[in-house]
């Protein structure tokens, strides 16, 4: 269980003062020319031994990622680039950093741009985020008065910040898209190589990070390595920010040490199941995209990356969608297909034809007007999906639906057999009307 002295958003509640100074009484900004002056080499050592892995739901490791980096420069600028387009159903966390913690992320910025050799960085904000955007750049713009960045600042390395805001878009969530759509273009994923640490944003060297990995790294570069590194389990180490969403007793973000149990998480934090824990029926560890999970299965499992690969889901973000039994979990799974085929960008054609026939034969499923051979087709279809298409979108359209099926197949199956007896039964009141 995490120590209020180990957490790293102390101000994710929107309780304090958001302001530069409330910031810096909390310990922001402390230090900072500090850790700059260690150098680039030991800012990445020291993210690398950290352990800390990507909080987007990839959970690559952070500090190998910045270490692909061109270490000197060839005449091209080099690019940090933040993904805050949060818009995976369920996930919820960077907009409370943004609304109430901004200056971990503008620190974060300029240590992680430094290390980068990056004199600028862009941070792409969701479309439907007005707020945020607005305490971010209220952020910014302190920081700049401070002398923190900008220009001959402070700390040693000249470094902006700019915001840009999006149109609402899941598919620029996907890296490269979100650096087409920051080019002017349509929001397209790119075929991979080159990647962006070659080839980025304007074809230069960039990074693109989740808020959270880049915002929690000037609280692991001043409290040091070995420290976050204790914290959780080996390969899943640090503090993570859950969302408990669903059915909990109080749906709430919180940061949590990483391993912890579901069982743990949801009692301390989540004040229980809706109708006390008989009433589970499934959960969805990490955001929409990743498979859904038997709710005895997931009790006592640890709450990271490799716990939730042992249940066959993922932990994506850590958005944990609590569903109880008066939940119609084909009809949830069905809500999903619906949201990855109005959001798939089209470019590729299992992704773009493949999203649109799963959400169909899914609202037949969700009646019981089926045929129970349609289930099998069903799931080789998301095999045919999943792994052929430039972007994630189609695996994560797919995974949900075997899930589904790997899960709760009996209840497909007694829906279609409800639906045959119904159909059979109304067969011979229609004869005798007419």
């Amino acid at each position: 269980m995490l120590q209020d002295k180990d957490r790293i958003f102390t101000n994710i509640y929107g309780r304090f003062d958001q302001s530069l100074k409330g910031a810096m009484a909390r310990g922001s900004w402390d230090g900072t020319k500090g850790l700059i002056e260690k150098g680039r080499d030991w800012i990445i050592n020291e993210m690398k031994a950290s352990g800390l892995r990507g909080r987007g739901g990839a959970g690559f490791p952070t500090g190998l990622k910045w270490s692909f980096m061109p270490k000197e420069s060839d005449g091209r600028p080099h690019y940090l680039v933040v993904n805050a387009d949060e818009s995976e159903p369920g996930t919820c966390k960077d907009r409370d950093i943004l609304r109430h913690d901004p200056h971990t992320l503008v620190e974060g910025c300029l240590l992680a741009g430094f290390a980068m050799g990056a004199h600028a960085a862009y941070i792409y904000v969701r479309g439907e985020f007005i707020r945020e955007r607005e305490a971010l750049q209220r952020a910014i713009d302190e920081a700049y008065d401070a002398g923190l960045i900008g220009k001959n600042n402070k700390n040693g390395w000249d470094f902006d910040v700019f915001v840009h805001h999006g149109a609402g878009a899941y598919i620029c969530g996907e890296e490269t898209a979100l650096l087409e759509s920051l080019e002017g273009k349509k929001g397209q994923p790119r075929l991979k190589p080159p990647f962006p640490a070659n080839v980025g944003l304007y074809g230069c060297p960039t990074t693109v990070n989740n808020v959270e990995s880049i915002a929690v790294a000037p609280t692991i570069l001043r409290r040091g390595a070995a420290w976050f590194s204790s914290i959780g389990r080996p390969n899943n180490v640090g503090t993570k920010l859950f969302m408990l969403v669903g059915h909990v007793n109080t749906p709430c973000t919180v940061e949590e040490e990483m391993g912890i149990t579901f069982r743990e998480l949801v009692e301390k934090h989540g004040g229980g199941v809706r109708g006390g824990w008989d009433n589970l029926l499934a959960v969805i560890p990490g955001g929409a995209s990743c498979p859904v999970v038997k709710g005895e299965d997931i009790l006592d499992a640890p709450m990271d990356f490799d716990g939730m690969r042992e249940l066959k889901s993922s932990f994506g973000t850590a958005a944990v969608i609590v569903m109880d039994k008066s939940t119609d979990i084909i009809k949830a799974i069905a809500r999903l297909s619906y949201f990855f085929k109005h959001e798939s960008c089209g470019q590729c054609t299992p992704c773009r034809e493949g999203t649109g026939w799963m959400w169909r034969v899914m609202e037949r499923l969700v009646r019981g007007e089926a045929q129970k051979r349609e289930i099998d087709m069903l799931l080789d279809v998301t095999k045919q999906i999943e792994g052929h298409t430039i972007c994630a979108l189609g695996d994560a359209a797919a995974w949900p639906i075997q899930g589904l099926i790997r899960n709760f197949r009996p209840e497909i199956e007694r829906r279609i057999d409800e639906f045959t007896r119904n159909a059979h039964r109304a067969e011979p009141a229609l004869v005798a009307a007419e």
